[in-house]
This record gives C-alpha cells, sequence and structure tokens, in this order.
C-alpha cells in the first residue's frame, strides 16, 4: 500500500460554460475544499474537432440536441489570456493550476507559454501519437487517462511516450515505440514521469462498469502509480479507489448540477467535493501502518473490556477450584482467562467471596 497522500484533482474541464468568472469560482471551491489541483481543459475547437463530428449520447441529453459537437465545444474554449488570469487565480489560492491538451497547439501553450511541470493526457487523446511525443520530448511528467482502453492500447501510448523520453534516434514507428517500452531506460523514465489513471469514459458511468480492481491489474502490468478518474455520480467511488491506495484522485467538480453543458449532471457540488477530500484524508490516516498492536487510544480500555479469573461463589481457604466455584468475569485487572484450566484441582491458598478477582500469586 502506498503510504503517500493521493494527489486530489478537482476537474473544473469546461464547466465554466466559456464564462472566466466562473472558472475563477471553480479555482475558488477547489481550493477551499483543500484539492491539490484545479484542471481545466485547453483546446483550439478548429484543431480539435471535424465540423461533421457527432455528440456522444450523454452530450445530446445535456446539450442542445440541434448543435453539433464542434458549436458545442466551441462555446466552451478558453483564450490564452483566460489561461493566464486562471494560471495567476491559482497561484494566489495555493493551489495547482493543470489541463489537458487537445491538439499540438494547445499544447505547446502549455509546454512553453506558461511552462506546466505535468501535463493530463485526457482518454481521447492516448492514441494521438505526435501528441504524446511532443509531451514527452519536452521532458514533462504526464497523467495519463486510459479511459476505452486494453492493457495493449496503454502499452503502445507508454511506448510512445519512452520513445521521447529517451530521445531516441530511430524514427518514430510502433517498432521503435515497443523497443523504447522495454528497454531499461525507458523503463526508469516511464517510472519517474508517468502516472496512470484508470477511467470509464462514460457520463455518469454505471457503478458495474466501474471496476476498480483494474487498477490493480495495471499497478502489476506496467509497473507505475496508478491513480482513478471517477465519472460516477456521488463521491464513494473515489474514496473506495483512495483505499485501494489510488496516486491521484480526480473527479469532475460543477457550481450546479443543474446548469446546462456536457459535464454538469455527472460532477459533484461544492459541498460534495468538501465532503470528498476530507473523506479521503480521513481514510488515508485510518489505513496507518500494516503491524497488528493495541492502538494507543485503546490500551486504557483492556482492563475494562478484557475479563479475570473470580470467585463463582465463595470459595474458602484451602477449598479445591472447580468448574462450580471458578467462572470468568470483567475486569481484566487479574489472571486472564486463559489460565483457567491451570487452576482446576488446585487448592485456593485464601478465601474468596463471590465475584472476587482471584489474586495472581494464589496459583
Amino acid at each position: 500500500m502506498n503510504n503517500k497522500k493521493a494527489y486530489i484533482i478537482a476537474e473544473a474541464g469546461v464547466n465554466h460554460n466559456g464564462s472566466i468568472d466562473m472558472a475563477k469560482d471553480l479555482v475558488e471551491i477547489a481550493a477551499r475544499a483543500g484539492a491539490d489541483a484545479v484542471k481545466f481543459q485547453t483546446f483550439i475547437t478548429e484543431n480539435e474537432i471535424s465540423r461533421y463530428a457527432p455528440k456522444a449520447d450523454y452530450q445530446m441529453k445535456t446539450t442542445d440536441s440541434d448543435e453539433s459537437q464542434f458549436q458545442m465545444v466551441k462555446k466552451l474554449e478558453l483564450d490564452k489570456n483566460a489561461h493566464l488570469i486562471l494560471i495567476e487565480h491559482c497561484k494566489k489560492h495555493n493551489i495547482e493550476f493543470l489541463s489537458s491538451p487537445f491538439d499540438l497547439e494547445s499544447l505547446d501553450l502549455l509546454l512553453f507559454e506558461f511552462e506546466l511541470e505535468t501535463i493530463k493526457i485526457p482518454s481521447g487523446e492516448i492514441t494521438n501519437g505526435p501528441l504524446l511525443l511532443n509531451v514527452a520530448k519536452a521532458g514533462r511528467k504526464v497523467i495519463l487517462s486510459t479511459g476505452m482502453c486494453t492493457l495493449g492500447d496503454i502499452e503502445t501510448a507508454l511506448g510512445v511516450l519512452a520513445f521521447g523520453y529517451i530521445n531516441s534516434k530511430e524514427e518514430p514507428s510502433i517498432k521503435h515505440f515497443y523497443e523504447s517500452y522495454y528497454s531499461v531506460s525507458g523503463q526508469a523514465a516511464l517510472r519517474e514521469k508517468v502516472v496512470l489513471l484508470h477511467c470509464t469514459t462514460e457520463y455518469p458511468t454505471p457503478y458495474k462498469d466501474v471496476n476498480l480492481k483494474v487498477m490493480d491489474s495495471m499497478k502489476q502490468s506496467f509497473g507505475l502509480e496508478v491513480g482513478y478518474s471517477d465519472h460516477t455520480l456521488g463521491i464513494e467511488v473515489s474514496i473506495a479507489a483512495a483505499a485501494r491506495g489510488a496516486a491521484i484522485i480526480e473527479k469532475h467538480i460543477t457550481l450546479d448540477k443543474n446548469l446546462e453543458g456536457p459535464d454538469h449532471q455527472a460532477s459533484i457540488d461544492p459541498d460534495e467535493l468538501i465532503t470528498l477530500v476530507s473523506s479521503i484524508r480521513n481514510i488515508e490516516v485510518a489505513l496507518g501502518h500494516s503491524v497488528k498492536l493495541p492502538a494507543a487510544s485503546e490500551i486504557k480500555n483492556i482492563e475494562i473490556a478484557r475479563k479475570s479469573l473470580v470467585a463463582a461463589t465463595e470459595i474458602r481457604l484451602g477449598e479445591v477450584y472447580s468448574v462450580e466455584n471458578l467462572t470468568m468475569k470483567r475486569p481484566g485487572t487479574g489472571i486472564s482467562p486463559l489460565q483457567y484450566w491451570d487452576f482446576i484441582g488446585k487448592v485456593a491458598t485464601r478465601s474468596y467471596g463471590a465475584d472476587e478477582v482471584i489474586k495472581k500469586d494464589d496459583c
């Protein structure tokens, strides 16, 4: 079990609805709740989405069904100046600014204009080889979401990252990506730079499709830290993931679940975020260590809760201890009941009244 605290990311995403004021409010909500980072999405719609791209089913239900995906997303785009405002707002509120790039131009903005140390790669970009390669060539840390993926998909993406991290002189190709992945230097770079996020890309995710045990499979398969990006309703699955040792917990947040937009309904509100963060921190404390010993807070209760050998009836000096006159009752200040059989058949060296604790030297 990883004893480090889970890194909690409040995913603002596009839940600002294109408003810088709403985006700043989301930063403040995340900071007040105690999240470690607040994450947005960086994209230029024309570079990301074809004008003919259909909406997902969940987007059709939560937005205007007559508009295209392009039209929906264009309204949610944040320009460079908006990013600068949000980065400063995050600094003011002592919370890390993160963002997911969805195109190469936006990636360059995050890498070289804003100089982010960590880039979050969303599930939909895990096959975007040029995007992955450019992140790795810049030497940045990566949080890689793995929704809609097989283990093979993840391995291929990690191969691209490894190829970029080790500055391979070969031409980019699937063959060279796998060679880089299996190289000693490639594996070392991945362990240093990459955290995987288990994720199910459905909004909201049905509980039957969560499969938290996949976190264990991913950690065993790739030897990397693994976290969880949560799209379920409520907060209990994120708490469970933290209890299973997730290195990162990512959860969508909103000002109001009833707002129009693709992700609000599958997000948590400010009060739920506060509860989520405090619950995860409490779970981390409760996990403690793996040594089974009495806790400091319970030692005082040993004498109260356990039992001692006591006289079931009056016992006179010289009388033989028997099942009729010897029993076990609280408090646990005397002889342990585990020694009950040692006393049966022996002679009492003093007299006892009923319910009196047998003395430790009367054996």
